[in-house]
């Protein structure tokens, strides 16, 4: 259904740095920056992009919005939570930990990025 998502931040070099980190954990390679600035994360099931917003004006977060990463286990979960914290994320929602309801049972882990986007590790347990 998605092909990418692109989030602003106004200090890419510090959000590229925070992803790198945290996808990394999930076994994505670093960003690569186009001739734009624009830091690009690829992967076989999307892409996601950093970049200054465009217009000038600053970068904002989505009130309500939550960009969901794919984790093959819990403890690339746990891994990715404990890379955004050590570059530059910060703790929301409830610790990482396993989430229940509409009969499925979910390993959750939430951070916001350092452009205060909201994020979250998610690892599906097999029924």
């Amino acid at each position: 259904m998605f092909s990418h998502v692109m989030l602003g931040a106004d200090d890419v070099a510090a959000s590229r740095r925070f992803y790198d980190a945290a996808l990394g954990a999930l076994g994505i390679k670093p960003g690569r920056e186009d001739d734009h600035g624009r830091i690009f994360y690829r992967s076989a099931s999307g892409v996601l992009a950093l970049t200054k917003p465009i217009d000038g004006r600053p970068a904002s977060c989505a009130n309500g919005s939550t960009i969901g990463f794919a984790a093959p286990s819990p403890e690339a979960a746990e891994a990715w939570h404990a890379a955004g914290l050590a570059n530059g994320g910060t703790a929301c929602e409830d610790p990482p930990g396993i989430r229940e309801g509409m009969g499925i049972k979910l390993f959750l882990a939430y951070l916001r990025d350092p452009a205060g986007n909201k994020i979250c590790a998610v690892h599906r347990a097999p029924d």
